[in-house]
């Protein structure tokens, strides 16, 4: 039995070393910290005509304590920029596909900021754990469209009269 247990332990230390267990790098969302073309560490596709791609999303946790009709929620709601998913090509890059770019890290920021409020004013029940989720999914649900809509409108940064429109539109929701 004893080689049996270190065989599990090897393998357990061989998964930290090739870094399986280990989290992506985030870069968390704040109003002073902008992205910068460094911050894009993913490998371009080759498949894709786009310039850049930024993968941000949102994350939560939460804990509850109450009764059964009656739950308080203490929660957490955060936006994530993940360096190693996002990617850029050199070539194409400029400061208006950054500045685009950024501004999806925004629209995230700005969904998360509507799942704070949300969250703030719901009452839940003993059932939080599938209201919470339920809300998640339908905040992520909201971000794509969003963002699809963004890109759309802005021919995904080459409309700059849209894309200058968008960045006061984000700028004012982030402010409000």
């Amino acid at each position: 039995m004893g080689s049996i247990v270190k065989i599990g332990w090897l393998f357990i230390w061989l998964m930290f070393q090739w870094g399986y267990g280990q989290e992506d790098e985030v870069i968390k969302w704040t109003p002073a910290r902008k992205l910068s073309w460094s911050d894009f560490k993913g490998k371009p596709s080759n498949i894709s005509g786009a310039a850049a791609i930024t993968a941000s999303g949102i994350t939560y946790n939460f804990s509850a304590q109450g009764t059964k009709d009656r739950m308080e929620l203490d929660f957490k709601v955060e936006t994530h920029f993940y360096p190693d998913k996002s990617w850029y090509k050199p070539k194409l890059a400029n400061p208006i596909i950054l500045s685009h770019e950024q501004l999806h890290f925004d629209i995230s920021e700005v969904y998360a900021q509507k799942m704070r409020r949300i969250l703030a004013k719901t009452k839940f029940t003993s059932n939080a754990k599938s209201e919470v989720k339920a809300i998640y999914r339908n905040i992520l649900r909201e971000l794509n469209d969003y963002q699809n809509q963004y890109d759309s409108e802005t021919n995904f940064s080459r409309d700059t009269v849209q894309q200058f429109i968008w960045n006061k539109k984000i700028k004012k929701a982030l402010n409000n």
